[in-house]
């Protein structure tokens, strides 16, 4: 009888012993970032593990930015990544958990003279989703005012356009544009030098949670792996990058 009674407890709190999942949208493929179908990428493991250190089990759902800042307004998603109090959406926004080195590139042989950010009004430009709003208001400012702008759902698009000159310039975070040139080489050449303009400060990268309590949690399990030297140990995985 008492055997009973134990397995009938153990059933009975069995939902209260699993950890809660959180379900959030990551984007499509960004190496090194985020290794799309994969459980890993320098973002993906700094998220994960945060996630995890805070009591959480990850879910992860994989689209493109405007597709997840839909979805986490019609509360289809607890959080999406890769965005800041900028992207226009409302959300309870975590510290920022990843800064990105945002750059503008174009061919060097074309010799062009960029030393702001207004100065790219002038060119065709490809950049990534939602780019408009989260690299500041300067940025977003130029691509209102610039009928050739351009925002692309799948990042490697950047390096096809702008190596075969369909676009004069492209911003983008520099590590991803040096990934993807070894997945579009036999396409065009990737041999032809850029020029980088360092228009831009390293963007900070928080998850917009749709419940304060998400972001709360999430920020203290990413303060007790930056603690505990896990988080430096994700990095030094993707030093090479």
């Amino acid at each position: 009888m008492s055997s009973r009674i134990w397995v009938c407890s153990l059933l009975l709190f069995a939902p209260l012993l699993q950890g809660e999942t959180l379900s959030i949208g990551l984007g499509t493929h960004k190496p090194p970032y985020i290794i799309e179908g994969e459980p890993r990428g320098l973002e993906f493991e700094i998220i994960a593990a945060a996630v995890r250190a805070a009591g959480y089990d990850l879910d992860a759902r994989y689209a493109p930015m405007e597709r997840l800042h839909l979805a986490l307004r019609r509360g289809e998603l607890d959080g999406i990544a890769t965005t800041n109090a900028h992207s226009g959406i409302q959300a309870h926004y975590s510290a920022p958990y990843i800064y990105y080195r945002n750059v503008a590139a174009a061919l060097r042989s074309r010799g062009y003279r960029i030393h702001s950010i207004a100065d790219l009004g002038r060119y065709s430009i490809s950049s990534f989703q939602r780019a408009r709003y989260l690299l500041g208001p300067e940025f977003q400012a130029m691509t209102e005012a610039n009928p050739r702008y351009r925002e692309e759902a799948q990042q490697i698009n950047r390096n096809r356009l702008l190596y075969s000159g369909r676009v004069e310039v492209v911003v983008g975070d520099v590590r991803i544009l040096r990934y993807f040139n070894r997945e579009v080489a036999e396409q065009v050449d990737t041999t032809q030098p850029l020029t980088l303009y360092l228009l831009f400060p390293p963007t900070g990268y928080s998850v917009g949670f749709r419940r304060l309590v998400q972001r709360e949690r999430f920020d203290r399990g990413l303060a007790a792996i930056r603690a505990s030297g896990e988080y430096e140990e994700i990095e030094r995985r993707y030093a090479d990058y």
